[in-house]
């Protein structure tokens, strides 16, 4: 670089004139200016410093970059997350102040659709069980109302002397309040059963001579129109509770009884099956609706007017018979007679000698 005699840049770059090394040029001892060079060590350090000044610059802008790239992830992950929180948080309210129809939109394949999917099911079962609660209440309620309006029907007619108080009369109330309190008591029996309350007294019991003794029993008294077929071998040990396995058997052949036409019959059978004794129930004609079959079990459930309340029956029988065989362990079911009636299957796990000889 070429710089006059005050040093000032005449030709060259003015932003190396502090590293150049300055040569003075003068004219008949006079000086005029000087020569400036910068050195090839100076040279390279100054190109690396500002290389370093570049990419320090460089790696900043980027670092910023990415730093506003990640909170504007952060911002967009967190009011997704926020906006699908809030609504699940707003379900858990309306599930919590009763509302049991809110429903969540379950998108994606995530932890969170799963959960809203979960939350859905768990409505769904809710609000079942609310309507079930409610259909029963209003089940029992009608229930009760009818022989307590037959009750007090008689009643006001003894009292207005319309009907005398003879024994035919009383043995009518006699009926209703028996009936009433048969009622209550089931419901009682059911409710022991749901609250897990219900006392078992188990013991190793020989299922087929224990049905074969209380068939025999039941169908001995005077007047019996049933025609009893059975096959039940002795030998296939149960563990269970005699008195309850009483109750069982009561509600199925009082549910034959009570609905099955004239000629009836009906045909016992026992098996084992696997590790567990299977008891086939099966009785005449009339039979059920196969869409019906899984309601039978149902409280207060009855399937058309030829098995209606009017036969006496309080719809709780097969739901105590069920709860029972639960009670066991074990389990029952209903399907089609061949008999042209109702079949009902009942399963006992075997006693645990039995069921591994």
């Amino acid at each position: 670089m070429l710089l006059d005699a005050n040093k000032r840049v005449v030709i060259g770059p003015e932003w190396r004139a502090e590293q150049a090394v300055l040569k003075p040029i003068t004219v008949d001892e006079r000086l005029v200016g000087y020569l400036g060079y910068v050195p090839r060590l100076q040279m390279v350090a100054s190109l690396e410093r500002v290389f370093q000044a570049q990419q320090t610059r460089t790696y900043a802008a980027i670092a910023l970059g990415l730093f506003a790239a990640v909170l504007l992830n952060a911002a967009l992950i967190a009011h997704w997350l926020s906006r699908r929180l809030r609504a699940l948080g707003a379900g858990t309210t309306a599930i919590a102040q009763g509302n049991y129809e809110v429903r969540l939109p379950a998108q994606g394949h995530d932890e969170l659709a799963q959960l809203a999917d979960d939350f859905n099911r768990m409505a769904v079962s809710l609000q079942a069980a609310r309507q079930a609660r409610q259909q029963w209440i209003a089940d029992i309620a009608h229930e009760l109302r009818t022989p307590l309006a037959t009750l007090r029907a008689e009643i006001e007619a003894l009292q207005d002397g319309i009907r005398k108080p003879d024994a035919a009369n009383l043995d009518s109330l006699a009926q209703e309040v028996t009936r009433l309190t048969r009622l209550v008591d089931d419901l009682r029996l059911l409710s022991l059963s749901d609250l897990g309350a219900l006392d078992y007294r188990f013991a190793p019991l020989d299922l087929g001579r224990f049905v074969a003794d209380y068939l025999h029993e039941a169908t001995a008294r005077p007047g019996q129109r049933l025609a009893l077929s059975t096959d039940l071998p002795e030998g296939l040990s149960v563990r269970a509770d005699g008195d309850r396995l009483d109750q069982v058997l009561a509600n199925l052949l009082q549910n034959t009884l009570r609905y099955t036409h004239d000629p009836a019959a009906l045909e016992v059978r026992l098996v084992r099956d696997g590790d567990e004794a299977r008891l086939s129930w099966e009785d005449s004609a009339p039979g059920v609706p196969p869409e019906a079959l899984p309601r039978l079990t149902e409280r207060l459930y009855r399937v058309d007017e030829s098995r209606a309340s009017a036969s006496g029956g309080s719809g709780l029988g097969l739901a105590i018979a069920q709860a029972i065989v639960e009670g066991h362990g074990g389990r029952m079911a209903a399907s089609a007679s061949t008999l042209g009636g109702l079949r009902w299957d009942v399963w006992l796990p075997l006693h645990t000698e039995a069921a591994h000889a």
